[in-house]
């Protein structure tokens, strides 16, 4: 109870930062939202005889000095964390208290995650796939957060969350089989590499066009609160994203509808090559979320338990009083954005080093367990050398597979086939025929 009190304590750091700012004393801390279909929230009966502002549109007091709200009003948000970078619990009412058991199952899918982007990357570069994207540093964001879900809650991921679907079971092959767009791949081929998606395990297909998955988060979240389950959305994304338009627009209506929905950023220094001081001016993510209504927090991304701890109760408040809440995750991307990127044109090795061997959740986590017994170097070798094994066995299984049926091509978009689609099906196999020696059908399943 103690950590619970505690990331309460931490959620209401913008809102009290606020109110301690000279004429900003009306600002509300929100209370326990009672479950809402369709009702209007009505203003406050108006009063004619009483000297303060009636404007329904805030909730102020009148001041008779000219003075402009500073950008840094609510500046310095602190950040949120459980372990030191040596993996030392710094205040004991913060553990988690995790099981043996559950800190090694965050440990082993943290590595098999960083074990698979090697794999897959060396992949890519050798030819083998088409795409790829790298969650080094950012592992300790997937599982802390996955962790503290509920299976059936509903996840939108960005592009960088696979560590968020392995916790939930997603097997290696469909990993691999998603990449390589092989017949086994859920999609049926049609999306380029880590556009993953599962309906078993209520992760929602990645989208690449940015950020348009915090609106839908938003209406889904609505959808959940209007069917009364216990149940909540985590929409994940990064802070480049964050300055879109759709990011207004999700963070609003969830606000004002009152959803069951966890915004998850992942600040992790760069908007692809745009560094965070090219990207905004204000105090990061988390000092938006007061201008929507929204609690909020920053936790120290790279520390899995704090992760955890926020994600928890954020999730469980999320459900119990219909709000939306905003997590801030600070971290780092030691890997290149994607294939296509090459991070060294705006960045030094001096710096990705320091995040890579002093500051990476991986680390962190092995010194917890190290200090408890819980794990040795042997282990590491072993577990190391199996992971490489497990994965690379996928990987082989993979490549042999053949490519999906191209009759999948015009399926799954209208219940029955349209006459343009049939025209176009025509077109294709003409084609096809008429050039068969570049096209060895052998290689799709039939």
């Amino acid at each position: 109870m103690a950590a619970v009190r505690s990331v309460n304590k931490m959620f209401g750091v913008c809102f009290r930062a606020a109110r301690q700012t000279a004429g900003l004393t009306g600002v509300r801390l929100p209370g326990h939202r009672a479950f809402r279909v369709g009702a209007v929230q009505r203003q406050q009966p108006f009063d004619s005889s009483l000297e303060k502002p009636q404007f329904p549109g805030a909730s102020a007091e009148f001041v008779d000095q000219l003075e402009f709200i500073q950008p840094n009003v609510i500046s310095g948000i602190p950040v949120y964390r459980v372990m030191d970078r040596q993996g030392n619990i710094i205040n004991p009412s913060q553990d988690p208290q995790l099981s043996k058991e559950t800190v090694l199952n965050f440990y082993q899918k943290m590595t098999l995650l960083n074990t698979m982007d090697r794999i897959l990357y060396e992949s890519q570069r050798q030819g083998r796939i088409s795409f790829y994207m790298t969650n080094y540093g950012e592992e300790g964001t997937h599982i802390g957060s996955a962790a503290a879900l509920d299976p059936n809650d509903l996840v939108f991921g960005q592009y960088r969350e696979a560590g968020v679907l392995m916790y939930r079971g997603f097997p290696l092959d469909l990993f691999m089989a998603q990449c390589y767009a092989n017949a086994d791949d859920l999609g049926k081929g049609r999306q380029m590499p880590v556009h993953y998606g599962s309906r078993d395990l209520n992760f929602v297909t990645i989208s690449s066009p940015l950020a348009t998955q915090i609106p839908q988060a938003a209406g889904a979240a609505y959808a959940v609160k209007r069917e009364n389950m216990n149940r909540a959305v985590i929409c994940y994304f990064g802070e480049g994203a964050a300055s879109e338009g759709d990011a207004h627009a999700g963070f609003n209506f969830s606000a004002t509808l009152e959803c069951p929905l966890i915004f998850f950023c992942r600040n992790n220094g760069y908007a692809i090559s745009t560094p965070t001081n090219e990207q905004y001016r204000g105090d990061g993510i988390a000092a938006r979320g007061p201008g929507y209504g929204m609690l909020s927090i920053r936790v120290d991304g790279n520390d899995v338990f704090a992760v955890y701890n926020a994600t928890k109760e954020a999730r469980r408040r999320a459900v119990a009083e219909n709000q939306p809440f905003l997590i801030e995750a600070m971290t780092y991307r030691i890997g290149h954005h994607s294939t296509s990127d090459d991070s060294s044109a705006y960045r030094s090795v001096d710096e990705v080093n320091y995040w890579d061997k002093q500051d990476h959740p991986i680390s962190r986590l092995r010194h917890y367990m190290m200090a408890r017994g819980w794990w040795s170097e042997d282990d590491e070798r072993s577990w190391r050398k199996q992971s490489r094994k497990t994965v690379m066995e996928a990987f082989e299984r993979a490549e042999k597979r053949l490519k999906p049926n191209p009759e999948l091509l015009f399926t799954d978009v209208y219940h029955e086939m349209t006459p343009h689609l049939d025209k176009q099906r025509e077109s294709l196999w003409r084609h096809v025929q008429q050039y068969k020696e570049h096209y060895p059908l052998d290689l799709y399943d039939k």
